[in-house]
């Protein structure tokens, strides 16, 4: 996402559009999973190619655009609903729509996990809402011996209104893991991973209003300002997180058999 790929930049009006446009488009698309109300694309590479582009997309009944907004931004919540994170925490703000972030994630076993360090930046737009990151490089938080560190090239959500009380969700990823992975998790992402993810997203949204109520109502920094108190980060601080320059593992040749049993829940 990053323009030129050298400076870091807090994306502007023509970025969001450029991604929902990404979102909302078929062209070039190719379903790779249609079920129970969940599609899942993958864009243009061979599926041998690490760094697909995936998108899903799930119509969430009873779910409002805005709490489906609360919950994606509110890291205290997602430590309840999202099982595969590890953990996740804000660094510092940039803007008032605008922080740096880490998030680490439980990859299936046998596979490393990984974690990321992010630019995220977001816009409401009427009844619609958009969330974006890219990786950045931070100094106080190099990679890790315990984790890879993965690169996010583009990854984002886009949420419309639909009717009273409803949504739909889309989610958009196009990351480098750092690793030669085998053939079987590039499938098994479109297959089982982005399907299942989508799921808890909307049950969570099911769940965060009653939730809401009793962990600190009023408390919604991503949509009052005033009430973010994060150190402030400069963009000088930051560079842009380049994948060459990060350690690449090969796991191609682990077996697909070795797959924790926590993978396969529905």
């Amino acid at each position: 996402m990053s323009r030129g790929g050298e400076v870091v930049y807090i994306p502007d009006d023509s970025d969001f559009s450029s991604f929902r446009d990404q979102c909302e488009s078929l062209e070039g698309w190719h379903c790779r999973y249609n079920k129970a109300g969940v599609t899942v694309w993958s864009q243009g590479q061979e599926e041998s190619c690490t760094v697909q582009k995936i998108k899903t997309r799930i119509s969430c009944k009873d779910v409002p655009a805005e709490t489906l907004y609360d919950v994606l931004h509110d890291t205290r919540y997602r430590r309840k609903w999202d099982s595969n994170m590890i953990e996740t925490y804000d660094i510092g703000r940039l803007t008032v729509n605008a922080d740096v972030g880490y998030y680490s994630w439980k990859c299936p076993s046998p596979l490393k996990n990984r974690d990321f360090v992010t630019l995220r930046s977001w816009l409401p737009l009427g009844n619609d809402y958009m969330i974006i990151n890219y990786s950045v490089k931070h100094p106080k938080y190099p990679p890790r011996k315990d984790f890879v560190r993965a690169v996010s090239l583009q990854t984002g959500y886009l949420i419309k209104a639909n009717g009273d009380g409803a949504c739909i969700l889309y989610y958009l990823t196009q990351v480098d893991p750092r690793g030669s992975l085998p053939k079987w998790v590039v499938n098994r992402v479109s297959q089982f991973v982005a399907p299942k993810a989508m799921k808890k997203i909307y049950k969570a949204g099911l769940k965060y209003p009653e939730w809401k109520r009793r962990h600190d109502p009023e408390y919604k920094p991503w949509v009052y300002p005033e009430q973010n108190t994060l150190p402030s980060v400069s963009l000088a601080e930051l560079s842009v997180q380049h994948a060459d320059s990060l350690e690449n593992i090969d796991e191609t040749g682990l077996p697909e058999e070795h797959l924790s049993t926590s993978d396969h829940e529905a």
